[in-house]
């Protein structure tokens, strides 16, 4: 089967806006028991997913998911969530969709060799700052398998072959290629599967 190459469509051609909903987590939350925290991150990636789908006009019905965690469709509308200490966001669409937020810090240099191979870091060039590239690719291929629903254990076959510029690079995986866009604040950085949707952040 012929690959559908995936190229940035023109504005022209993008018919439908989605809102990905960012909300900061409140600082009380930090002292929450381990429990109750990860409910109350939850609920407040939910309340995020709400105003996403108010902003986009788009019906969110039940929120279910299958035996592996995977966020099912309601109503041919889908819906990606991700939560952080600091930060929750949400986001909805009349597609498969995917979502995710990571602080930028320092992390192990083994995490780069598990996240991406040689011939994908040889794509950033010495005006990337490597720290920065291994955030843009963690989160893209995050969302990306949060978009098939397979999971972390397809994170090595979603492969980046063009960093477009500093907001948007394509990955290949599954027999497509996929564009996603990042949006960066406040030492962290969002990513999302963008299909050929215009995409506006909120960040509340």
């Amino acid at each position: 089967m012929a690959s559908n190459k995936f190229h940035i469509p023109h504005s022209a051609f993008r018919t439908q806006t989605i809102y990905p909903v960012i909300l900061a987590v409140p600082d009380e939350v930090g002292e929450f028991k381990p429990r109750d925290r990860v409910k109350f991150l939850s609920r407040h990636a939910r309340l995020a997913l709400k105003r996403s789908a108010q902003r986009s006009n788009l019906p969110l019905g039940q929120l279910k998911q299958d035996e592996n965690g995977a966020p099912l469709p309601s109503n041919d509308i889908y819906w990606s969530i991700t939560h952080k200490t600091q930060y929750v966001g949400g986001v909805v669409a009349p597609t498969p969709v995917g979502i995710d937020i990571e602080r930028i810090r320092e992390c192990a240099p083994g995490l780069f060799a598990r996240t991406a191979g040689e011939p994908e870091w040889a794509l950033a060039g010495p005006e990337n700052t490597p720290l920065i590239t291994f955030f843009r690719y963690w989160t893209s291929k995050e969302a990306l398998v949060k978009t098939s629903g397979t999971g972390l254990k397809d994170l090595l076959k979603c492969q980046v072959t063009r960093i477009l510029d500093d907001r948007h690079i394509e990955l290949r995986y599954s027999d497509r290629h996929w564009l996603i866009e990042h949006f960066f604040f406040d030492h962290h950085i969002a990513s999302i599967t963008q299909d050929s949707y215009q995409i506006e952040w909120i960040r509340e």
